[in-house]
């Protein structure tokens, strides 16, 4: 996809479930980056699914943290745009309409396994998810009819052996194969909450989003989601995956590094410019 187009919609979607890191502020720099040179629109989404994790005062710092490093946006949970709400606690009912429509096309089934079922039945992960053994998989004619997805998990099920090609803009070329790189994957979860996975190809599609801009760890997410889009009839955007930043034992970067969020650092007397400066060497 060609970024001399003033129709580009990029966007930055943090999650309040702590501060973030250093590696937050790469990729979203990085975000800012390409939406200023497509002329385009960056819009803000507050990730806050996790209702155990997500906290009013990471939220707040969140918000604080991204305008203190320079960032800005267009559209978001606190300066409105046409395609709120833009958190996601506020969007169920879009999530739960998609959840209909992919039920009656026949793609989803419910699965009743318990963690400890998985972790014992689980090839080694290869991923966040890993591969599902297909435990509760019917065959198409034996799907359960139902109206709502509560009290079950529910999986989609993957096309066994498809390709699963797309272009990165940072890594090239990429493909995963369906049964073989990611299993059937969980959409709803039996607390009455969509998947990360279905939540943000219904997000992305309502708000128009032309381009993904994200860490390197969820290019196999992006194989599961061009399914979804898929299966829910809309169009995928275009997807840019950045470097991880690690720590100094090759660790990639996580919110449990509070040295490295960005609330320590500045806290450590650190200026933005010191930071950017950085990130415009590595970029």
């Amino acid at each position: 996809m060609s970024l001399a187009s003033s129709t580009y919609r990029g966007r930055l979607a943090p999650s309040p479930t702590g501060f973030l890191h250093l590696g937050h502020a790469q990729t979203f720099w990085i975000a800012q980056q390409r939406a200023i040179v497509a002329g385009g629109t960056l819009i803000l989404r507050d990730e806050d699914l996790d209702p155990d994790r997500s906290q009013p005062h990471f939220r707040q710092a969140m918000l604080e943290d991204l305008r203190w490093l320079g960032l800005r946006w267009q559209e978001g949970p606190d300066v409105g745009g046409p395609c709120g709400p833009y958190t996601q606690s506020e969007r169920h009912d879009l999530y739960r309409h998609a959840w209909k429509h992919l039920h009656a096309a026949g793609w989803l089934y419910p699965c009743h396994c318990s963690r400890k079922d998985l972790a014992m039945a689980m090839q080694a992960p290869h991923d966040d998810e890993g591969i599902y053994p297909g435990t509760c998989r019917p065959s198409p004619a034996e799907t359960t009819w139902v109206d709502t997805p509560d009290g079950a998990n529910w999986r989609f099920r993957v096309p066994e052996g498809e390709a699963i090609e797309f272009e990165d803009g940072h890594f090239g070329p990429q493909r995963f194969v369906a049964g073989r790189d990611f299993g059937d994957f969980l959409v709803w979860r039996r607390d009455g909450l969509p998947s990360y996975q279905l939540a943000v190809v219904v997000d992305d599609a309502a708000m128009r989003i032309t381009e993904v801009v994200r860490g390197a760890d969820l290019l196999k997410s992006t194989a599961r989601q061009i399914l979804l889009a898929r299966a829910l009839g809309v169009r995928s955007p275009a997807w840019y995956h950045c470097d991880l930043l690690r720590d100094d034992q090759g660790q990639r970067l996580a919110k449990r590094h509070d040295a490295l969020s960005l609330r320590g650092l500045r806290d450590q007397g650190k200026q933005p410019e010191d930071l950017l400066r950085a990130f415009h060497t590595r970029g």
